[in-house]
């Protein structure tokens, strides 16, 4: 079994405070936590390997107890040992959340019932954390346009709290999308408390958000369907002038790879344009009589 040293794995001194400690977890766990690496194998291990360092180190008892442990040996990181010859037993878990060696020294499970082992919740690692007591929370939402959405925007949001009735800038940075959640301090305009507005984002008569992708209605006359042509659209993403496949339907798309929506993590979609097949509002002479023959001709 390989020796872990904890204090190694989060890059602090054994002579660290519990607020040292804290605050080098919270920023190795930004960079490793698993919602931002995926598909990264590597990043997920790393996540757990400083989420159990934090588990001991963190915990008063733990810490004392490792530090014990580790005193009367001249112990390096990764350096094998035999548990048995320090009066442990030699355990493995199941559950695969916490390393053999930590499993051996405090047991299994850590005794920590928490949200997650290291008693971080993914909300809390990315929010500024408060030593006050939880301040009221008043939950509002806040409606953008798919053009806000993907360019940002700064609103002026009229809320009544407690009995308060106050005007709010509310900054909605670039590639929000429907039910994510803008936390305004409210002590900067004299509330007690926050607000929490929950986004919902307004389609156009011709764009709507589909995931990443921004589907876009485009009008396209009936012989451009049928044979074929050219159209210009205006998108969110700029001006196209694209083709249209011979005998297109109503209903069906054409993907422009790439040209979609690019969200808060910095992923983009596609631009689906979707046609819609549909007669001119006016004809001239010549072709409503072209109409009329093709009429007389399906009888």
């Amino acid at each position: 079994m390989q020796y872990k040293d904890y204090y190694k794995i989060l890059g602090v001194e054994k002579t660290a405070t519990t607020n040292e400690i804290k605050s080098k977890y919270r920023k190795l766990a930004k960079k490793y936590h698993p919602d931002l690496n995926p598909n990264d194998d590597q990043a997920q291990e790393k996540f757990k390997e400083i989420s159990e360092a934090y588990e001991v180190l963190s915990d008063e008892k733990k810490r004392k107890k490792y530090d014990t442990f580790g005193s009367g040996y001249n112990f390096q990181g990764g350096q094998d040992f035999n548990p048995n010859d320090f009066g442990y037993t030699y355990t493995t878990s199941s559950m695969g959340d916490f390393s053999d060696f930590f499993e051996t020294i405090f047991g299994g499970g850590g005794g920590r019932k928490t949200t997650t082992r290291s008693g971080f919740s993914f909300e809390d690692l990315f929010s500024p954390r408060s030593k006050k007591k939880s301040r009221p929370q008043y939950n509002s939402s806040l409606d953008i346009s798919l053009k806000e959405a993907y360019e940002g925007v700064n609103k002026t949001v009229r809320v009544s709290f407690n009995g308060q009735s106050v005007s709010l800038d509310v900054k909605v940075p670039k590639g929000i999308t429907p039910g994510k959640k803008l936390r305004v301090k409210g002590e900067k305009w004299g509330l007690d408390g926050d607000v929490l507005f929950e986004i919902n984002i307004r389609n156009s008569e011709r764009e709507y958000l589909e995931d990443n992708n921004i589907i876009y209605r485009a009008d396209i006359n009936p012989w451009d369907a049928y044979f074929g042509g050219e159209v210009l659209i205006s998108p969110l993403t700029g001006k196209l002038k694209i083709k249209i496949p011979e005998k297109t339907e109503s209903g069906q798309r054409l993907k422009i790879k790439g040209r979609g929506f690019e969200n808060l993590k910095g992923s983009k979609g596609d631009l689906l344009v979707e046609f819609q097949i549909k007669n001119p509002k006016t004809l001239t002479k010549d072709q409503e009589d072209l109409y009329r023959k093709l009429k007389d001709l399906n009888k």
